[in-house]
């Protein structure tokens, strides 16, 4: 319009500025009189929907053999593939893969002998048959893992491999670059320590060694070796452990030759490191969402997640458990509590993943006030009945249906809470931005009583008015209810479903 207005005769131009459209695009685009331009200009990544929305399975493969005391291989994965398809489950996570070093290995649970059948941590690794270009030569061949990501494809699934940057004392590196290593004085490797526990069946690399770009370019170099392979998404175990400026390089690198690659960061340390990652290019990050456990706890920790700056670069990955974390709510809680969190997870973050065993509702720890699993499966061979009684499989499949199914609940920002008259109620919604997917979640966070209670309902966001009536269908039980305004009667025994996910069909 800008040019027509110059090249034209006065009475003509003054028709053109005269038009309605040139009003809307004035009232659209403010003037710039004032703006200046950033320097140097910012980039922007782009990310594909599975790093925003995604529903994640643990799975050692070496237990998933169904013969009790044999080896698992990825052949037995290729069999349970069917199940994990039906469960709802988009991303098939594996802990290391790699051969597993024999010095020092770690017995069962974590005793520092190790028995001859034990098959150890596998987050040793490295032996004779290589390092983290290897597999593990018990769980198959190179060839059976392209096989199994392309059979994964097939079901829906996309294979997640963890990268830990550390190594056996059995490691080739360690023999072939003892000076990415630290050592001691008496010129031994020192290994791995997180006081009080030891581990010297692992040697972390030593970022700070003058060969440091080495270390960088060979670990860019293992990505693209797995890259190749057909993976696309790595868990990063422990990165607040290395330094930022190397993840930021790493991330860039890869995501410049392949921009589809997913990093998931597995930080559980201070807020201001697990944020710089999220900064510097990880895709996913773990929370603290484990240890939230109260309605005043959720909403403020999910306040912060969904309503701050936070929401910008910080996308929460909900994890109930981990081989690591049993926490004392699931120990404590029984099956009603494998429940409660597993619907917390899946529907307050798009973003969310259980470690197999959790479908089972196992939850015997080590010793009274520990976190670890009692027979953790870091350390032995696990053989599970798949259908044993008291599973809760199909209640995990009814609730990543209704992910896969509502809109609403596959983004973040869009959570709202609600006020309850019970603080064990908690009461929460998420809405399609035209309203047309309503989704509204109220959850008993009470594992051993039943609790009921009314909602206080802020209507305007659920898309209703003042006053309104509407029906409420619940998809975890198939049950209708007709409600009316913002004040209604709810009652949850976890004994039963402990909770409603509800459906809000407008009038």
């Amino acid at each position: 319009m800008a040019e027509q207005v110059e090249r034209l005769p006065e009475t003509e131009a003054l028709a053109v500025v005269q038009q309605p459209r040139l009003a809307e695009l004035m009232a659209r685009y403010q003037p710039r009189t004032h703006y200046q331009v950033l320097q140097p200009p910012l980039r922007v990544v782009v990310d594909r929907e599975l790093a925003r929305f995604a529903a994640w399975y643990e799975l050692f493969p070496r237990s998933a053999s169904p013969v009790p005391g044999r080896h698992g291989t990825f052949r037995d994965v290729m069999a349970l593939l069917p199940e994990l398809h039906e469960l709802g489950f988009d991303v098939l996570y594996f802990p290391p893969i790699h051969p597993i070093g024999r010095t020092h290995r770690k017995g069962k649970n974590n005793q520092p002998v190790a028995a001859p059948e034990d098959p150890g941590s596998p987050w040793a690794i490295g032996n004779e048959y290589g390092g983290h270009t290897a597999i593990e030569p018990q769980l198959g061949t190179l060839d059976d893992f392209r096989e199994l990501v392309q059979a994964a494809r097939r079901f829906g699934l996309e294979i997640a491999l963890d990268l830990a940057i550390q190594c056996s004392p059995d490691h080739p590196y360690v023999r072939e670059h003892p000076e990415w290593f630290r050592h001691r004085p008496d010129g031994s490797i020192k290994y791995a320590e997180n006081p009080p526990k030891k581990y010297q069946d692992i040697y972390p690399l030593d970022f700070d060694s003058p060969a440091w770009a080495e270390i960088w370019y060979e670990w860019r170099r293992v990505l693209r070796f797995w890259i190749d392979q057909g993976v696309r998404i790595f868990r990063v175990d422990n990165p607040h452990t290395k330094p930022i400026r190397f993840w930021e390089w790493l991330i860039r690198e890869i995501k410049r030759e392949y921009p589809e690659v997913i990093f998931l960061s597995e930080a559980f340390t201070r807020p201001k490191i697990m944020k710089a990652l999220a900064k510097v290019g990880f895709s996913q990050s773990y929370t603290y969402f484990a240890w939230r456990n109260t309605r005043r706890e959720l909403v403020e920790y999910l306040t912060e997640l969904t309503q701050t700056e936070m929401a910008e670069y910080f996308r929460p990955s909900f994890w109930p458990n981990t081989p690591d974390i049993l926490t004392e709510y699931l120990q404590t809680g029984g099956r009603p509590a494998f429940k409660i969190r597993l619907v917390l997870a899946a529907t307050l973050s798009p973003l969310y993943g259980i470690y197999s065993g959790y479908e089972f509702c196992e939850n015997t720890p080590l010793r009274p006030g520990s976190e670890e699993y009692l027979n953790s499966e870091k350390y032995e061979i696990k053989w599970r009945d798949r259908n044993a009684p008291g599973n809760i499989k199909d209640f995990v499949a009814r609730v990543n249906a209704a992910r896969r199914q509502h809109p609403a609940l596959q983004y973040l920002r869009n959570l709202r809470f609600h006020d309850t008259t019970n603080d064990q109620l908690l009461c929460y919604s998420k809405a399609t931005p035209d309203f047309r997917d309503v989704v509204l979640v109220i959850v008993n966070l009470d594992p051993h009583h039943v609790q009921e209670g009314l909602t206080h309902l802020r209507l305007a966001d659920l898309g209703l008015p003042e006053g309104a009536r509407f029906d409420v269908f619940d998809v975890l039980t198939g049950s209708v209810w007709h409600w009316h305004g913002s004040q209604n009667y709810v009652r949850l025994d976890p004994h039963q479903e402990p909770a409603h996910l509800l459906v809000v069909r407008h009038p």
